[in-house]
């Protein structure tokens, strides 16, 4: 399947579950909500990955990615009132670590969800 057309099912996802919540609930309302979407279209994702951090080449614990779908796009959803800068870093360092090219920064607490789409590519 086309990157693209990835991208497009889940922003379609994200505005179906945004269309009957609304904005202002927790990250975990629209976590649990998005993986409905998710089964109900027949996306393949994993649901918050977890890949090691290393230091030096040592372990220190874990990266928790919230959506990997279609083996391809790296998802991370936020609620909050706006998107800040070390977000952005936090997604970059998200597709690094899961050698990734293409990610989506989903923020529920805007009053359109695509206002608050942002799309990353390495």
């Amino acid at each position: 399947m086309d990157i693209n057309d990835v991208t497009r099912r889940i922003i379609r996802c994200a505005i179906e579950v945004h269309r009957n919540l609304g904005p202002c609930l927790l990250e975990p309302s629209y976590d649990k909500a998005m993986c409905i979407e998710f089964d109900d279209a027949k996306i393949e994702y994993q649901h918050q990955v977890r890949l090691p951090a290393r230091y030096k080449g040592r372990p220190i614990g874990d990266y928790r990615l919230d959506f990997i779908v279609e083996n391809a796009v790296v998802v991370e959803l936020k609620s909050v009132d706006r998107l800040h800068p070390v977000m952005d870093a936090q997604m970059l360092t998200y597709l690094r670590v899961a050698e990734k090219r293409v990610g989506l920064l989903i923020n529920f607490n805007s009053r359109l969800v695509t206002e608050g789409i942002k799309r990353f590519v390495l």
